[in-house]
């Protein structure tokens, strides 16, 4: 593959405009229903649970709410009358979501690429349906790709298309989405192409965030374990969403995205009681 200069601000744009760390309420009610709720609990959660779970992390109870709401129009979650009070529950869809996520938040190799070589995807979605073209966008970026040149995405290894994207495809206009398979050629380096649509040291910047902040001791100090574990996953599925797992060839030999991985599964291990028990107070 020869090497190709971006032409479009978007391409080694950082994949991290803002801090890993930078905790939106639709982020921490996602991790929650992932860590407690799919395929564990299956009855609706009262609104109360979940705005005292999030209101511990500084959520406003108010926001809380607007993201329930906004939960339920794309289809994550159902409403259920509780008596006085409204309880939620996850679609279909919304399961099926959060267990594609699981597979990568509690995989063994969550910075390594899958397979050899590269993936090439193309796309046009019209205008008029330009919040299918977001989700699309959004899928993407998960799935570790980036823009290489205006229209041009790329991912490492062998990205289970199909699989990633299986949500949107019946939504999407026959054609609008072409997919390739690539490998570097003889002459034309992949280095410098890895560094025009990725920027190596914002998506080291967000491991390092990451660490620094979950090594201290005082991480997940005067939280409720359910709220602690709930942050440590919203964290790292946001470190997920940065690090595309580019092949460690060209990210250097203090990498530390082995520490990043370490540390999750120490801090993950040392909340799960707790929170577990916790989160069956709350149910109760």
């Amino acid at each position: 593959m020869a090497n190709v200069r971006a032409t479009s601000p978007a391409a080694g744009a950082s994949l991290l405009e803002t801090s890993v760390l930078t905790r939106k309420p639709r982020q921490l009610l996602l991790a929650f229903f992932g860590e407690f709720v799919c395929d564990r609990y299956f009855e609706p959660l009262r609104a109360s649970v979940l705005i005292g779970t999030l209101e511990s992390a500084g959520v406003a109870a108010s926001a809380v709410r607007t993201n329930l709401d906004r939960m339920v129009e794309s289809g994550l979650l159902e409403r259920r009358r509780l008596g006085r009070e409204i309880g939620f529950e996850l679609t279909s869809h919304g399961s099926e979501v959060l267990r594609e996520a699981s597979g990568r938040v509690n995989g063994p190799a969550p910075f390594e690429p899958q397979g050899e070589g590269w993936t090439l995807v193309t796309f046009t979605v019209p205008e008029h349906l330009r919040d299918l073209r977001h989700r699309l966008r959004a899928t993407l970026t998960w799935s570790g790709f980036a823009v290489l040149r205006d229209g041009l995405w790329i991912a490492p290894g062998s990205v289970d298309l199909a699989a990633a994207l299986e949500a949107i495809i019946p939504e999407l206009p026959p054609a609008s989405v072409n997919a390739f398979s690539a490998t570097e050629l003889a002459g034309f380096p992949m280095a410098e192409t890895v560094r025009v649509a990725w920027d190596i040291e914002g998506i080291r910047a967000a491991h390092d965030e990451f660490i620094e902040h979950w090594e201290g001791e005082d991480a997940a100090a005067d939280l409720p374990a359910v709220t602690a574990r709930t942050l440590l996953v919203a964290d790292w599925l946001a470190l997920l969403r940065a690090d595309p797992r580019l092949p460690r060839q060209y990210m250097g030999d203090d990498w530390p995205a082995d520490r990043s991985a370490e540390l999750f599964t120490r801090r993950h291990r040392e909340f799960a009681f707790p929170a577990v028990r916790d989160f069956a107070g709350l149910v109760d």
